[in-house]
């Protein structure tokens, strides 16, 4: 599976913006998928994660109630819309797929065996 996440760019504070991640090869539609993001001088850290179906979701603290996670499995897509976004979100966010279940995407990254390159998401206040 390859990833290539896309949509980021320079916002404000308080307006929304969406970054998408399409998918190649095969079976992605049996993959459960997420973000995550990475700020200068700060750790990776989980963002949103979904499961191959849809049905399933799990947030960061973060970003709960301003941040929706989905996928188009037609499409080989998964989105991240972003709203109400703060300086604060200000990092590279990375797209992420494996074959595991959601807890285990969301608890233990090392393990997880897709990641495409990132995309900036800059915030100014």
């Amino acid at each position: 599976v390859q990833l290539q996440a896309s949509g980021g760019g320079l916002v404000q504070a308080g307006t929304s913006l969406r970054v998408s991640c399409a998918a190649s090869g095969r079976n992605f539609s049996r993959h459960t998928a997420a973000w995550f993001r990475q700020a200068p001088g700060k750790e990776r850290e989980f963002v949103a994660g979904i499961s191959w179906s849809g049905t399933s979701t799990r947030y960061a603290d973060s970003v709960k109630d301003r941040f929706t996670i989905s996928r188009d499995n037609a499409k080989n897509t998964v989105y991240l819309q972003m709203n109400s976004l703060k300086p604060e979100d200000t990092a590279v966010y990375y797209c992420a797929a494996d074959p595991a279940a959601l807890m285990v995407m969301t608890f233990r990254p090392s393990a997880i065996n897709y990641w495409g390159k990132g995309t900036q998401v800059t915030v100014s206040s």
